[in-house]
């Protein structure tokens, strides 16, 4: 076991989400002036998804419709765990989009990130990685975030 003297001092939040405890993560964690969002998806605050994708019998999205209702939500809930560590929007340097459907995500990113951000070309590192799954069939996205406070 490390010795426990010299490790970072780490503050969390989470939202009491049933998955937190079924996979074994935080939502998020502070060291020092960086936090870092795991994955954020849309979600209220009793772990429903909000506009889930419409599945076909194999499982896979049918449409990609709900992509901007998820990510609206999506960063509604990064807002929420931000203000955790008296942060804001406004700390983020990096964010990650993964999705299921790039130009669907891209279409929406566009007015969603803007809306969120507060401005026509948001001052923050950006990935959009298309991926095959997330870990609800019905989720179209999933956000990283990296901020840094003084």
């Amino acid at each position: 076991m490390a010795n426990q003297k010299n490790l970072p001092a780490k503050k969390t939040a989470g939202f009491g989400v049933a998955w937190e405890g079924l996979y074994g993560y935080v939502q998020a964690v502070q060291v020092k002036d960086t936090i870092y969002l795991s994955g954020q998806l849309s979600h209220d605050t009793e772990g429903n998804l909000v506009a889930p994708a419409v599945l076909n019998e194999s499982g896979s999205p049918v449409d990609f419709s709900t992509m901007e209702d998820q990510m609206r939500q999506t960063y509604s809930n990064i807002v929420d765990l931000l203000a955790e560590f008296g942060a804001t929007l406004d700390h983020v340097v990096e964010e990650t989009l993964f999705v299921i459907d790039v130009p669907a995500a891209f279409a929406a990113a566009g007015k969603v990130r803007k809306e969120f951000y507060g401005a026509e070309v948001p001052q923050v590192a950006s990935n959009l990685i298309g991926v095959s799954s997330l870990a609800f069939p019905q989720q179209l996205i999933e956000i990283t975030i990296r901020a840094v406070i003084e």
